[in-house]
């Protein structure tokens, strides 16, 4: 199979890139390395079966060009980040909006099936715990823009089903929930990474907020599965997955946790949302998925737990002389 990946320097797009050419395919991507970076391709440049592209989605051209050359797409090309979100809202709406509309209207002339990753964001403030995906999206105000990225992705989702139902065009949505892993940065505000790099640097752990607040991370590896597995799955057609591990961990745990494997003896120092990012802030306290619904569909079920997933990043971050911040 020919694969398009869009976003593909990226973190889970380079690692997803490793898993199919390891399975025989050809991967082409295409990013304009905006939040990817070559580092995570770099490995991979010289591999016959794979081609990279430097440029913009938004080169309608060129867009059609790699989507015609592909038997389906990988959609993973968006805003990435809560600290880039906050910071950026119009990039954000653009991005996620304007590059899946073209992508999926591309699709819909070559008749190319289309995996749109979105996100556990998109449940909003909903308290309806574990989430479902039947379940009801809660947003908050648009005032506060970091319900810019959930409204833009739920969009998103539209789209991509709005476009199999009339147009026939073969599409699948997956909703991530935090996917942590080697090659992932903490510069756009992902706390696992930033809170291994405090830890290696014997610096104090940054925690926002109060600590309390909670999630589940799933590893790289298991996302990839994840995402492969849906793609080659017909009936997924049509539909939405929650991907994610059900393992919850409070922020203040995982920091101490990062603390007592990176031997750090620096202390944990709490920072006001409105610092981190700025006074509208709004979190969720808690982000748990149902997983149900993929494993009745292809059996999947996360192999990685908390301590596998931070002994890879340690790894990772202790095997790399620049450290990313």
């Amino acid at each position: 199979m020919n694969y398009l990946i869009t976003g593909g320097a990226g973190f889970i797009g380079s690692h997803l890139s490793d898993a199919l050419l390891e399975q025989g395919h050809h991967v082409t991507v295409i990013d304009d390395l905006s939040t990817g970076s070559m580092r995570n391709i770099a490995h991979l440049r010289d591999h016959p079966s794979f081609k990279y592209v430097i440029n913009s989605m938004l080169n309608a051209p060129l867009l059609g060009e790699l989507v015609d050359e592909a038997d389906a797409v990988f959609h993973l090309a968006a805003a990435v980040g809560v600290k880039l979100i906050v910071e950026s809202p119009v990039r954000t709406i653009e991005t996620n909006i304007q590059c899946t509309e073209l992508l999926l209207s591309i699709a819909a002339k070559k008749g190319r099936r289309v995996l749109v990753a979105s996100t556990s964001e998109v449940y909003g403030k909903s308290q309806d715990i574990p989430f479902r995906e039947s379940g009801d999206l809660v947003m908050g105000p648009t005032t506060r823009g970091r319900w810019s990225y959930a409204c833009s992705k739920a969009i998103d989702e539209f789209l991509a089903i709005a476009y199999w139902h009339e147009k026939r065009l073969p599409t699948v949505v997956v909703r991530l929930f935090n996917t942590v892993g080697p090659r992932q940065t903490g510069q756009y505000g992902m706390v696992i990474p930033r809170f291994v790099t405090q830890g290696l640097e014997n610096q104090p752990m940054t925690v926002y907020g109060d600590g309390t607040q909670s999630r589940c991370f799933t590893h790289v590896s298991d996302t990839v599965r994840a995402l492969i597995g849906l793609m080659d799955h017909q009936p997924a057609t049509g539909q939405v997955f929650n991907v994610g591990s059900s393992n919850e961990i409070t922020i203040l745990e995982l920091a101490e946790r990062v603390r007592g494997l990176t031997g750090a003896d620096a202390p944990v120092q709490y920072i006001p949302y409105a610092l981190a990012y700025d006074e509208s802030f709004e979190d969720m306290q808690r982000r748990v998925p149902c997983t149900d619904k993929i494993r009745r569909a292809i059996g999947w079920e996360p192999r990685y737990d908390i301590d596998d997933i931070l002994a890879s990043v340690i790894e990772y971050q202790r095997g790399n002389v620049v450290v990313a911040h």
